[in-house]
């Protein structure tokens, strides 16, 4: 394997042990990586083809990269493969002020889009928790989501045309500019969302729309999570479109508060923060959810005053991540079930977490029904490690019985592979492996992620 690596000539390959293994991981825990042969990292399409065709024609595996910001493992490394970091295709290539479109580089940062088109009045949604550091190309690769998804959608909503280069290292260019389009099979949606098994993305085209007005901000202190539950579907039932809709429980309250002082008062026990960005009609909106927060028990509903105010609500729940870093080593979950069975997720994640004897603190967005219940364990210590696999299998399971779904945003990796399995069933399993098969049939793209070959065929 090496000697056929040492024939991939380029200034853009490198196989230096130390920098492959800085490259071995993306930020999911407890998901296997490999040791990579080689590290890609090309800055035009033509490097991409020249990586691929010669992949293809030795076998050797690829695995695709961003920034690496995922959490389910779909980044990681396989044995003897090219790391293929998209990290310095990182250019803006066109905005179009009057089609409303954005044609990037898979390597342009997401927050570095956003604040370039808001400089043309323009406005990209997708804000993945990870949005300072995290990719388009990613963004697309897992089809993420974020705090705007409740009134914007996640980033397929937003994809218009891709780039791809094949596994053979032909170059497809699929979607379409225009607003509307339907000639043909939809394969940019396809693409999207596929972590890197069926193709490499090389450009995107997104729609982007009007800058919205500044949003107001308003948050809901509870009891009880029950309650901040049932205040979103009461909220919501009424017709409202807010621009971001978070839940926290208790214990992601608390980490946050220990990490930084927000002001928030001792006896917490769930918060819902809510924005509009409708203008005018924004009072209108924020007041019927204070009025909904009230009627289902909150003791205390802030509206913000100014924007430093609504800044620093915001940054409760964007610091929830690094705040969880500090309890230990943690699985983070991302199911997503139905809005009226929120309340059922919450209260029977807490049984989970009480039978397995581990904390998992809960916080997403209310507004999809998308939460993310971090469960932290002891990573030196065997039996905790069992107790939380245990119960991180458990809360999948119980998102699966509420009519949910495994993933709302981070993907499947290798980290739910199996459950993925579980959610499609027999037929769902089969069609995935034959489109894989169709788009990857020697099988060298991203092996091992999201989907197992299917039984008996061997690639090649």
């Amino acid at each position: 394997m090496e000697s056929k690596i040492d024939e991939l000539d380029g200034e853009f390959i490198t196989t230096e042990p130390d920098v492959l293994a800085a490259y071995r991981y993306d930020q999911a825990g407890f998901c296997e990586a490999g040791k990579p042969a080689a590290l890609a990292r090309p800055r035009h399409t033509d490097d991409v083809v020249k990586v691929l065709r010669f992949a293809h024609e030795h076998r050797i595996p690829v695995v695709p990269q961003g920034a690496r910001t995922g959490l389910a493992g779909g980044a990681n490394a396989v044995d003897g493969a090219i790391l293929l970091s998209l990290e310095r295709m990182d250019q803006i290539l066109d905005v179009d002020e009057i089609n409303q479109t954005a044609t990037v580089q898979p390597g342009v940062i997401n927050s570095v889009l956003s604040r370039a088109v808001a400089d043309q009045g323009l406005f990209y949604p997708p804000d993945p928790g990870s949005w300072e550091s995290s990719t388009i190309g990613g963004n697309v690769a897992t089809n993420a989501g974020g705090l705007c998804c409740v009134k914007y959608g996640v980033t397929s909503d937003f994809v218009r045309a891709l780039e791809v280069v094949l596994a053979d290292g032909r170059v497809l260019r699929t979607g379409h500019r225009t607003v509307k389009g339907v000639a043909g099979y939809d394969l940019a949606r396809l693409f999207t969302g596929s972590e890197g098994t069926l193709g490499v993305i090389t450009e995107v085209t997104v729609a982007l729309r009007p800058l919205a007005e500044k949003p107001l901000t308003a948050i809901a202190f509870f009891t009880t999570s029950a309650a901040a539950c049932t205040a979103v579907t009461e909220y919501l039932r009424g017709g409202r479109r807010p621009s971001v809709l978070e839940f926290m429980d208790k214990p992601s309250v608390d980490a946050v508060s220990a990490y930084r002082d927000l002001g928030f008062p001792e006896d917490v026990g769930a918060v819902l923060i809510a924005q509009s960005d409708r203008g005018a009609a924004a009072p209108e909106d924020l007041q019927a959810f204070a009025d909904a927060a009230r009627e289902c028990g909150a003791t205390e509903v802030i509206v913000a005053s100014d924007q430093a105010e609504a800044d620093l609500l915001i940054e409760a729940r964007r610091l929830v991540g690094v705040a969880m870093e500090r309890l230990g080593s943690r699985l983070v979950d991302d199911v997503c079930v139905p809005r009226s069975r929120l309340a059922e997720l919450i209260e029977g994640i807490a049984a989970i977490a009480a039978e397995h004897e581990v904390l998992i603190p809960c916080c997403g967005h209310a507004g999809d029904g998308n939460i993310h219940p971090n469960v932290v364990f002891d990573a030196a210590d065997p039996d905790s490690v069992r107790r939380g696999q245990a119960a991180f299998s458990a809360v999948m399971a119980l998102g699966l019985r509420l009519g949910g779904t495994i993933s709302g945003e981070h993907g499947v990796g290798t980290l739910k592979r199996s459950w993925l399995e579980t959610e499609l069933g027999e037929v769902g399993v089969s069609v995935h492996q034959a489109v894989k098969q169709a788009f990857d049939p020697r099988g060298i793209l991203n092996p091992g992620k999201v989907i197992r070959s299917a039984p008996g065929r061997v690639p090649g």
